[in-house]
């Protein structure tokens, strides 16, 4: 199944180049991408029993991909001072923002002016903690609330789009602050929180579902519909993060820290 491998991934996340990706995007919504579901489902093993609908109800491959779940299929953590993961994925790194608000993935060091696109926006987070996660082809790609809150603002940045997987983010033109991306600010009873979701094609489709700004932790934000990667932005001393190595899967729902009940106003 490498042959298909290749092919499935470089339908999400193959490269910059605007004609091929609207080309692969305009297969992966046709019929025409119909018979690939199954060879989808088997090359990345995926859980089908999941998924809300039977495999035969999907009508082309883009479908499945942005699939929902059946209800109760992901717990969200009961603890009230948790913080969840938004997504399936890859938790890849994660800790704290250097003294210019700045970390380091794979080499690249990104500042979060750069990020946000802005100073002031960036200023609510000056000795404040990222987590960095990333959805492959195989992830269920919808994405949620990590904490319960209000989202005060919604902008986008970017244009074009390298990939974010590991080729990307290591040869890329910084693709966590350069690619197209949509963020959302959340005020929160402990103090402000970023999540940036980040593009990986320059078909740049970043879905958002939920029809308030009031959000309970494990709501629907959206969905990624090609190839995508969350950056949750805490603000200082909001949250503690689980002491666990990365990169490290984790589940929609499982606590991946917890908010540092002091800050509460």
């Amino acid at each position: 199944m490498k042959g298909f491998r290749w092919f499935f991934c470089a339908c999400v996340e193959l490269s910059n180049r605007p004609f091929l990706s609207k080309q692969l995007k305009a297969f992966a919504t046709s019929s025409l991408s119909k018979p690939f579901v199954p060879l989808f489902v088997k090359t990345f093993n995926i859980n089908i029993e999941e998924a809300q609908y039977p495999l035969k109800q999907y009508s082309n491959l883009h479908s499945f991909f942005i699939r929902e779940l059946k209800e109760n299929r992901r717990t969200i953590h009961a603890h009230s001072d948790s913080v969840i993961s938004p997504v399936d994925g890859i938790l890849a790194e994660q800790g704290n923002l250097s003294a210019d608000s700045s970390f380091v993935v794979k080499g690249q060091r990104y500042s979060i002016q750069d990020m946000l696109g802005s100073d002031t926006s960036a200023s609510l987070y000056e000795g404040g903690q990222y987590q960095v996660l990333y959805l492959s082809p195989s992830h269920y790609h919808r994405f949620h609330a990590p904490l319960s809150g209000a989202i005060q603002k919604r902008w986008t940045l970017g244009a074009r789009s390298y990939p974010v997987n590991h080729w990307g983010m290591t040869y890329g033109k910084k693709p966590l602050s350069g690619n197209y991306r949509v963020i959302s600010e959340f005020a929160t009873a402990y103090g402000a929180m970023a999540m940036v979701k980040v593009g990986a094609m320059n078909i740049n489709t970043i879905e958002l579902t939920h029809q308030t700004d009031k959000l309970e932790k494990g709501d629907e934000v959206g969905y990624f519909s090609f190839g995508s990667t969350v950056v949750l932005i805490w603000s200082k001393d909001m949250v503690t993060l689980n002491d666990s190595e990365s990169p490290k899967e984790v589940q929609m729902g499982e606590a991946i820290g917890r908010v540092n009940v002091h800050k509460s106003a």
